[in-house]
Order: C-alpha cells, then sequence, then structure tokens
C-alpha cells in the first residue's frame, strides 16, 4: 500500500468510526487553533453555549464562499438563539483575513493548515475530482450543545438550504 493509499484507508477508518459514535452522540473532540482575530481559539471556550463549527475546504472558492454568506446572512438568527458559529479550512490566516474582509463575515474563521482537527472531526478524506484523487476537506457541519456534545451533524453537505436546516435543528433543541 502506498504512503497516499495507507492514508486515505485510515482517514476513512477514522470517518467511519466516528459516524458511528455520532449516532450515541459523542463529545466533540477538543482543539486549540489560530483564529482570524489573532487570538488561539479552543472548544472549550465556547462551554455553556452551542456552536456550530462548519468545515470547508477552501476561501474564496465559489461554493466555499456561497457557504460562508449564507452563514453571514444568517448571523442575526444565530446570535438571537446564542449559537456561535466559526469556520475552520486548511487556508492560512492571511487568506482568512481576505476571505472575512471581502465577504464581511461576521465570525471567527480557524486555521487548520496540518488538518490535524478536520482529522480528529473525520472530514479529512479522500476526493476525487475529474478521475484526480487526492485528499481534502469534505465540507461538513458539527451542531455541538453547552456541555460540548455533538447533537447532529452534517456531512458532504449541499449548500442550497443547509444553513437553514441547521436552524431547524437548534430549533428542535431549544423546544
Amino acid at each position: 500500500m502506498t504512503g497516499k493509499t495507507a492514508k486515505a484507508a485510515k482517514a476513512t477508518k477514522v470517518t467511519k468510526a466516528i459516524k458511528a459514535e455520532t449516532a450515541a452522540k459523542r463529545k466533540a473532540p477538543d482543539f486549540t487553533l489560530p483564529a482570524s482575530d489573532g487570538t488561539q481559539v479552543s472548544l472549550k471556550d465556547y462551554r455553556g453555549k452551542k456552536l456550530v463549527i462548519y468545515f470547508y475546504p477552501q476561501d474564496n472558492t465559489p461554493t466555499c464562499t456561497q457557504q460562508a454568506c449564507d452563514f453571514r446572512d444568517y448571523n442575526g438568527k444565530f446570535a438571537k438563539l446564542d449559537v456561535a458559529v466559526i469556520g475552520i479550512s486548511p487556508d492560512e490566516l492571511k487568506s482568512h483575513d481576505k476571505f472575512i474582509e471581502k465577504h464581511e463575515l461576521p465570525f471567527l474563521l480557524l486555521s487548520d493548515t496540518n488538518h490535524e482537527v478536520a482529522e480528529t472531526y473525520g472530514v479529512w478524506a479522500l476526493k476525487k475530482l475529474y478521475g484526480r484523487e487526492y485528499m481534502g476537506i469534505v465540507r461538513s457541519t458539527f451542531l455541538i450543545d453547552e456541555e460540548g456534545v455533538i447533537v447532529k451533524e452534517w456531512t458532504k453537505v449541499r449548500i442550497k438550504n443547509h444553513v437553514q436546516s441547521v436552524l431547524d435543528a437548534i430549533e428542535e433543541l431549544t423546544q
């Protein structure tokens, strides 16, 4: 098995294990990453508050831009429900800064350049595009409750109506 194939097999195995665990509501893996505001952000910083973490492949690509702008456009609704939103991608902070400025994003973007957090959450996997195979982020969203438990997970996210689905899940939790 080549190094790339072995990594892909490991990532797929981790993803399957995480999906199986998610059905049983599991603790969200803790992390600390550099944030677009110059701070280091950890999951534990959000204890006592609901959190939406969305993983996306790359700043300033059409689909990732639409996803970020959808979260931006619904930011008032998330705030009203006392839910924080953060985005995580493998991009450098400099790229995040430009992305935030260009699209007026009101939430933090975290930089996972070595994709350790993405791997921990099971969203770093083998992808295929035009016959080419490569490792990358599988667009995914996690809803984490006040105790740090993943209560809902969306993988292989399709952008249309996704943010509304996230809001609907939050509203179900608060009823």
